[in-house]
């Protein structure tokens, strides 16, 4: 049975937000009413919003007019733009703004922003980078994720930006699940979402108050089951789900992530399909594994 979750959100990036991949045809064009359908199925399945432009939405390969409409699709699929979050990361500070201000049009209710990714910057020109697209008026979600982007947001800086009134939350992706107690120690207001799926656990029980999440495109409803049980502290429930669901969960902290998780999503009778150049299909082996994975899921009763 699918449950809509519809209690009232005071601060919208919390919960279970949902990276979102590209719909893609066999062109490589996208097919806007399958992502459209896509989002909807998220949120009737109880998930709390969608994060499009990210990462797993490929964005660095988006045209301009892409991106944008991306956005339009997701809310109006959503049906509340307090329920997405659009990734405006870019090169330069100036062009992440312009992507806030046009989420903020569009009736986005927050924004998820990774540091400077073109050069290892200082920490002035990172604080300067957040306080820039902040500007735009829209609450801005820091992305920590110094694997990629070779600039590490430590829970000191987080602080220092959070003091300057640049952001609301933190998705914290470096994977050191002891970042938790200190980000809540230097900054007891910034909010501090998952960010890697494997330690969803737990973050969740070192305070996290959101997940920003890959998993449940495949297994939307067994993973708010998981966040839901996790948050509440009831490890009799979520221990089992997380051992269950650990052999698709960490395949979102591997470089092809991307690949992986449409792979999951075609096995689990969703939409997944092909990817944009430069990313290539998984090799065989890997494939495997997530077809195996997904199936073990699904006949453990998983969906």
């Amino acid at each position: 049975m699918q449950t809509t979750n519809v209690t009232p959100r005071t601060r919208p990036w919390r919960g279970v937000m949902v990276a979102t991949p590209l719909t893609l045809r066999e062109d490589g064009t996208i097919d806007y009413d399958a992502y459209a359908a896509h989002v909807r199925q998220l949120i009737e399945a109880g998930c709390d919003g969608v994060v499009p432009n990210g990462s797993l939405g490929e964005y660095q390969t988006l045209t301009e007019a892409e991106r944008e409409q991306v956005v339009r699709v997701a809310v109006e699929a959503a049906g509340d733009g307090d329920r997405v979050m659009p990734g405006v990361s870019a090169y330069g500070s100036a062009e992440s703004r312009r992507w806030a201000e046009r989420a903020g049009e569009a009736g986005a209710g927050s924004v998820l922003l990774l540091p400077p990714n073109g050069y290892r910057c200082e920490d002035a020109a990172v604080r300067d980078h957040y306080a820039v697209v902040a500007e735009a008026g829209v609450p801005v979600v820091a992305y920590n994720n110094p694997y990629d982007t070779k600039v590490d947001l430590t829970p000191a800086l987080l602080a220092e930006i959070h003091r300057d009134g640049s952001i609301v939350a933190v998705k914290e992706f470096s994977g050191d699940v002891r970042r938790a107690y200190e980000i809540v120690e230097r900054a007891p207001d910034l909010d501090l979402l998952v960010g890697a799926d494997d330690v969803l656990l737990e973050l969740v029980l070192a305070g996290a108050v959101g997940w920003i999440a890959g998993c449940p495109n495949m297994l939307p409803v067994s993973c708010v089951e998981l966040y839901r049980a996790a948050a509440a502290g009831d490890l009799t429930t979520a221990l089992p789900l997380y051992r269950e669901l650990h052999a698709l969960l960490r395949w979102d902290s591997k470089p092809e992530f991307v690949q992986a998780i449409k792979a999951s999503m075609d096995v689990a009778g969703r939409r997944g399909g092909a990817t944009r150049p430069p990313r290539l299909p998984l090799p065989e082996a890997d494939a495997a594994a997530v077809r195996s994975a997904t199936e073990q899921a699904l006949a453990a009763g998983h969906r």
